[in-house]
């Protein structure tokens, strides 16, 4: 089990010795991108780029793995985690892990859509969590670790509408993936961003 570098807290769901924060092994932070090769080529990684950007915003659980598995992508130039959908201005960690803020870890891509489109990044978001669960990824519960789409255009949201719904078929249960507008971004504090890189991991481990 990874522990956390940061401050450490109580026995609530976000205290790494008591509970972990972690997603099952094989998804979050373990991209099935052998679907589609041309998705991870690590020697593209951040090369290529236009001159015209898009974001593109997500909350599949614990922000470690998630990060990590959009890293890994061509046509990504930059990640960021964070904290969105909430009401409290400039949540610290501990605010969140309350699970009164009303945020979601949420990991914010800077990615060039002449080489990855956001069709790609919704196929890896599916592919990278269980989205079926309501508020919890393994064995981390509250609703910071919810599964959002947050939009930031019209066309994102029609496109991960029907992404959603072709998705459907791949699970046996309901999918309640949240789809809302992406709200203000509060970037989590440096300890957590590329957590896994930094630490030469690429997955989470319970």
């Amino acid at each position: 089990m990874l522990q956390q570098s940061g401050p450490t807290l109580g026995a609530s769901v976000c205290d790494f010795g008591a509970g972990g924060q972690h997603a099952p092994p094989g998804l979050i932070g373990n991209a099935k991108l052998g679907q589609d090769p041309r998705l991870a080529k690590p020697e593209r990684y951040n090369q290529g780029m236009g001159a015209e950007l898009s974001k593109a915003s997500f909350g599949a659980g614990c922000f470690w793995g998630v990060e990590a598995a959009f890293r890994r992508l061509a046509g990504v130039k930059s990640t960021q985690v964070g904290y969105m959908g909430g009401s409290t201005k400039n949540p610290s960690y501990e605010d969140v892990c309350t699970d009164t803020t009303g945020h979601a870890e949420v990991v914010e891509i800077t990615y060039d859509p002449q080489v990855l489109s956001y069709h790609d990044l919704l196929e890896v978001f599916w592919n990278n969590h269980n989205p079926t669960t309501l508020n919890r990824q393994g064995p981390d519960v509250g609703a910071q670790y919810r599964s959002a789409i947050f939009y930031h255009s019209p066309e994102q949201l029609v496109e991960a509408r029907a992404s959603r719904e072709a998705a459907q078929a791949r699970f046996p249960k309901p999918i309640v993936t949240q789809i809302v507008p992406a709200s203000e971004f509060w970037r989590a504090e440096e300890y957590h961003q590329q957590y896994l890189e930094k630490r030469g991991l690429s997955q989470c481990h319970i």
